[in-house]
């Protein structure tokens, strides 16, 4: 069967929803029915249209999680325009060479971003605007009159205001570039990942299949939204399905969430494991950790009282109507999960990565394997590089509808990235057992999962700390979800004189503050751990990073 295009499952919903509520911040700035959403993006395409934009052009998105963000995405990809996602917590800097590597022709940018950019450093632009008020933020006089002048412009077009039949989106252009999503901050050398239409559409077309839900089921979007995984299926995918989005326009820290699941109620959480860790660890852990839980927890009959009474407070923590627990990003912590698996808790650990848009494998927590994270989707088919993929581990690669075109502007790493014969390389290593289920037993590409679900790549770490004086090479690892640098120090002659009266430690502090300078807060070093010997290498040279965790 055909893909449908997932801007074709939010007109269905828009003509069966067309006054129930689509998004709104959770903390009220602005709230969208499907109705006012179709009426808003329609407002945005006059505007484009007025200022120049044409179909193809670049338009970049540079905020927190907020109404508006998603408001300007879809009005972005119905309108045939491409959208380029940056992380609000990448420095100026970065953010500058991202929207100059992604020729975007506008900028839209929340309030913390509108502090710390100078947007006359972005040259390419024809304006940045401020996304929560819709105001210019800079532009040409020529452009700011332009833009004063789309609101008139939109009357004339909908003298009788956006009706249902208005609603016609384009549903027809599956290989054009509808996301360039940038995968780090580097300034170096910047992947943006170029994925199409049918890469979206392969993913909602998974999710309506096998993750269905009903129209007015609430969902809370606090992984970034500027990342593929919250993207998808906090905001995408539920919007295209009649879903209430309710955007956690605030830090998620415990509390923050716990205030706002309860207010919430979500249906479905889609997560990363920090997240269920610590509620478990903080919420559930200590009350079955006693030396009289831990043998009842396992005596016959009476077990079965105690996990239930667990489930249900686990369940309250959730706002109490949860169907979904779905995890992904990293491995789940073992004892955590030992846990939602005893009390049989509706959670499921699934796999991808940016390049598939997200989605490469999941299972429903029904028939989820323990420790597994689910199996190959119908729109993206599995492989292992191995002799032996069901008892020795290969490297995952993949292949299907989801798989990005490649690396904008970047043939080298697109070339590296696929085989001969066409199939992706994750960089992740694992096995298949005879059922399909995919288990992953390390990550030859390094990446390490942000608290929030950012990517953090630790060699573009490496590269600045060793760089600064008395380093002679370093590596940084995952703590605790902290990240520590353990640095081999540069004692020569050179390294001597470069430390002059101060102590190794004191300059590696120094070395730290200097580092984290030009970091945004998710990928900074919490601690410098001196290491008496040269780290172990392969003969290749490069560092045995799994000796170092």
């Amino acid at each position: 069967m055909a893909t449908k295009h997932y801007l074709s499952y939010l007109q269905d919903t828009m003509h069966s929803n067309w006054e129930g509520l689509a998004m709104t911040d959770l903390d009220g700035e602005n709230k969208y029915t499907y109705h006012e959403l179709a009426t808003a993006i329609a407002k945005l395409h006059v505007t484009w249209k007025e200022l120049g934009i044409k179909e193809g052009d670049k338009i970049a998105l540079c905020g927190r999680n907020c109404a508006n963000w998603g408001l300007l995405f879809l009005a972005i990809e119905s309108y045939k325009a491409v959208a380029v996602s940056i992380l609000p917590d990448f420095t100026a800097e970065g953010i500058y060479s991202l929207v100059d590597h992604s020729e975007a022709v506008l900028l839209y940018v929340g309030p913390n971003v509108k502090k710390k950019i100078d947007a006359t450093q972005m040259k390419g632009l024809k304006a940045t605007i401020f996304m929560d008020e819709m105001t210019i933020v800079e532009s040409d006089a020529k452009f700011a009159k332009k833009f004063a002048g789309a609101e008139e412009a939109f009357k004339k077009a909908y003298p009788n205001g956006v009706s249902l039949e208005d609603v016609n989106y384009p549903i027809d252009n599956y290989d054009d570039l509808a996301v360039l999503n940038y995968t780090s901050g580097s300034t170096g050398n910047p992947k943006g990942v170029m994925l199409t239409h049918l890469n979206l559409s392969g993913n909602v077309e998974f999710a309506h299949t096998r993750i269905p839900h009903k129209q007015g089921d609430k969902v809370l979007s606090m992984l970034p939204i500027a990342h593929m995984f919250g993207l998808m299926f906090e905001f995408i995918y539920q919007v295209c399905e009649g879903a209430q989005v309710y955007f956690l326009t605030q830090p998620p820290t415990p509390t923050v969430l716990m205030k706002a699941f309860a207010q919430v109620k979500p249906f479905m959480v889609l997560t990363v494991p920090l997240v269920v860790e610590k509620i478990v660890k903080k919420g559930v852990l200590p009350k079955i950790s006693t030396p009289t839980m831990k043998i009842l927890w396992k005596t016959p009959i009476i077990k079965n009282v105690i996990r239930r009474k667990v489930k249900e407070g686990l369940d309250k923590m959730f706002g109490g109507e949860l169907r979904y627990l779905i995890i992904g990003g990293a491995a789940l912590n073992g004892e955590v999960e030992q846990v939602l698996h005893d009390i049989k808790y509706q959670y499921c650990v699934g796999y991808g990565m940016t390049e598939c848009g997200p989605l490469i494998s999941y299972e429903d927590w029904w028939d989820y394997a323990f420790h597994s994270c689910g199996k190959e989707l119908p729109q993206c088919h599995v492989r292992i590089d191995s002799e032996d993929p069901i008892r020795k581990d290969g490297e995952i690669q993949v292949k299907g509808i989801n798989v990005m075109k490649g690396y904008y502007k970047n043939e080298e790493a697109t070339k590296a990235v696929f085989t001969e014969d066409g199939w992706m390389r994750t960089g992740d290593l694992g096995v298949l057992d005879k059922a399909g289920n995919i288990y992953i037993h390390g990550r030859s590409k390094n990446m390490i999962l942000g608290a929030s679900g950012q990517n953090i790549y630790p060699e573009e770490l490496e590269d600045k700390l060793n760089s600064m004086p008395c380093v002679a090479e370093s590596i940084v690892v995952d703590r605790d979800h902290k990240l520590v640098a353990l640095v081999f120090p540069d004692t020569s002659a050179e390294g001597k004189k470069l430390l002059g009266t101060k102590s190794l430690t004191q300059q590696m502090e120094e070395n730290r503050v200097a580092v984290n300078k030009d970091l945004p807060q998710y990928s900074q070093i919490s601690a410098v751990e001196l290491v008496a010997s040269e780290f172990e290498k392969t003969p290749k040279r490069s560092i045995k990073r799994y000796l170092y965790q």
